[in-house]
Order: structure tokens, then sequence, then C-alpha cells
């Protein structure tokens, strides 16, 4: 599995408009330029944020973003299940039905599924909060994302 750079951005998008959440709204291009993105990926991004409820938007001279709601309800499980679609590594294991006709005699199946719950227990136990909370104790040299 590899998360792609949607995924990745809009994590680091989201934690900047965490760190930056008592400054009320903030406008696209002061993420831009302290996550050094494009401005143009982002504004790609916002919509799928926006629609799904993780983000409020304000138009206008003091327009911008912020968070829905508090950092530590956030998680990564969510924040990738939504831009990625499927945190399963295997495509078998992408739905709630696996659908696959050798599932039945798949000798590997449990593989498949251990790690999935694994992936999946850990990225649903991380919140922005998580993170921002590891940063400030660790310092910036110590941790990316």
């Amino acid at each position: 599995m590899k998360i792609s750079t949607k995924g990745r951005y809009a994590l680091r998008m989201l934690l900047d408009l965490a760190m930056h959440r008592d400054d009320g709204y903030i406008a696209l291009k002061d993420i831009a330029e302290r996550q050094k993105i494009s401005k143009k990926y982002l504004e790609q991004i916002v919509p799928l944020l926006s629609r799904s409820g993780l983000l409020k938007a304000n138009r206008g001279y003091q327009g911008g973003y912020m968070l829905a709601k508090e950092p530590e309800l956030y998680t990564v499980a969510e924040i990738l299940r939504l831009t990625e679609g499927s945190l399963a590594p295997v495509a078998c294991l992408d739905g709630e039905v696996n659908d696959c006709p050798r599932a039945a005699e798949c000798i590997t199946l449990p593989v498949w599924q251990g790690l999935s719950d694994v992936i999946q227990k850990y990225l649903e136990s991380v919140t922005l909060k998580t993170i921002i909370d590891t940063f400030n104790a660790n310092g910036a040299d110590h941790y990316c994302i």
C-alpha cells in the first residue's frame, strides 16, 4: 500500500489548520506557503475535505478555511480513507464483503487480513492532536509526514 500525494497533502493541510486554529480562518495561500505545497493542488483537495465536513470555509476578504471540529476528533484513518478510498493492502479486502472467488481456499488471506487489521487499528489511533503533540515533544527535526 502506498499513500498518494493527495492523502499526504490533505493530512499536512489539516495539520497546518490544527496548528493555527487560534488564528481563525486561514487563507489557502498561507497554508501553501508554510507547507511548500502548490496552492492549485490544495484547491483540488479542498472540495473533498469540505464536502465530507472536515473543513469550514468562509469566503470574502477575511475568508479561508478552518477545521470543523477539534484536532483530537480527526483520525489519520478517516483522512486517508477519504482521500485514498481504501486502506486495504490487497484488492480483495477493499469492500465490506470479500468477493474473491478464491477467498475460501486462499492460504494467504489471513496474512492480508491481519495486515489490514494492524493498519486500520494504528491509523485509527493517530489523531491530528497526536501528531502535533509528538512533533512538539520531539521537535521539528525528528518528525516528518
